[in-house]
């Protein structure tokens, strides 16, 4: 019946055969393919959500067309070498001109999107190097950044041409957050690079600054022998795993820097000199921990953008290599899974924020690094 519902209260939906059958163009060449229909589809506005409304190309084509192009083929020769490995034209004419044009016109529409909708909480900052042009320059940086929301949803933020080592290009690369309306962040996740806390200093000074645990371990792993290897990581990650608040892990990492500091003194003044930075995290909502004292998530993304680079070699131009790099992220970035907002995680965050933000009402006072955490 018209007015039916499911015990949840949504209306039921009932199928009606298919439609048409119809090709779509995928990697494995021209796919015919039949689209599940349902009852008065017009009024419920049912969609395929594999293949959508009058898609007739999978994205994985697509990508294969950019790369194609990246690497330095024309037009033409991206459509014959599509003809040969096909066996057919399995996209028309014009079509990957269009489709190179539409990515960039993508990108740069992207790059200059309003970012005041999203309320950013953890900002996380990174970079890759690779070679971007054709010449025997060397490899350049380009400068991530992603965040997650008040909402607990993950979103890439920006993409710009810079050094990791660099103030300069850090700030410049900040500046363009703000200027694009991103509020200030209460956590700013990264690696150890002085030019990174420099440059967030200045833009977001009362951000907590949590530097990446990854990336401080194997600069602590790097200057020790490798017969200690296993029982140091095991501890250092045991520490940040089981502490309920910043003071306990602080301690924690003080104690395992004690035991090696008169070996290794090198190794261990990481630790020594960034204790505070690594255990930041813990001031804010412990379910949050192991999303918020790194930044894997970009840098298991930057293996797939080196996969995808790797064949090309070097890039034809700089606007080639971005565009590649930005549709590589932007597609990784539909899969990332977000992290759970409860009520309470999100009064913690407001009331650290609060207590951090000059001339703001203060629901209640910052909890000291010595209270547990949520």
């Amino acid at each position: 019946a018209r007015h039916e519902r499911a015990r949840g209260g949504e209306e039921v939906i009932y199928r009606n055969g298919f439609a048409e059958p119809s090709t779509v163009c995928t990697t494995s060449g021209r796919t015919v393919i039949e689209r599940p229909r349902v009852r008065d589809a017009t009024r419920v506005g049912f969609e395929s959500q594999v293949l959508g409304k009058g898609v007739a190309r999978t994205h994985a084509l697509e990508a294969l067309v950019i790369c194609s192009f990246l690497r330095g083929l024309s037009v033409r020769d991206v459509e014959a070498a599509l003809e040969e490995c096909f066996g057919e034209q399995v996209i028309a004419k014009s079509t990957v001109a269009r489709v190179c044009k539409a990515v960039a016109a993508r990108y740069e529409r992207w790059c200059a999107r309003d970012l005041s909708a999203h309320d950013v909480v953890y900002l996380y900052l990174d970079a890759i190097y690779l070679k971007l042009r054709p010449t025997d320059e060397p490899a350049e940086g380009v400068l991530v950044a992603w965040g997650i929301t008040l909402e607990g949803t993950k979103v890439l933020l920006g993409l710009q041409l810079g050094s990791r080592e660099s103030y300069e290009s850090w700030l410049d690369f900040g500046r363009d957050l703000v200027a694009r309306g991103m509020r200030a962040p209460a956590l700013i996740v990264a690696d150890g690079a002085a030019g990174i806390w420099k440059a967030t200093r200045e833009l977001w000074e009362h951000a907590a600054e949590q530097r990446c645990t990854v990336h401080a371990l194997r600069n602590v792993t790097s200057k020790l022998p490798e017969r200690t290897h296993r029982e140091v990581k095991a501890r250092y990650w045991q520490i940040l795993d089981d502490a309920v608040c910043a003071a306990e892990a602080r301690a924690g990492l003080l104690a395992l820097a004690g035991d090696y500091r008169r070996a290794y003194p090198s190794a261990m003044r990481v630790i020594d000199d960034n204790v505070d930075q690594l255990v930041a995290h813990l001031r804010f909502p412990l379910e949050h921990r192991k999303r918020t004292r790194s930044t894997n998530l970009l840098e298991r993304t930057f293996v797939e953008v080196r996969r995808r680079t790797k064949i090309i070699g070097r890039f034809p131009g700089e606007t080639s290599a971005l565009s590649l790099i930005w549709a590589v992220l932007e597609l990784a970035s539909r899969g990332w899974r977000g992290v759970t907002m409860t009520p309470k995680a999100v009064a913690q965050i407001e009331r650290i924020r609060r207590a951090h933000t000059p001339n703001d009402e203060r629901a209640a006072p910052l909890a000291d690094p010595e209270v547990v955490a949520a």
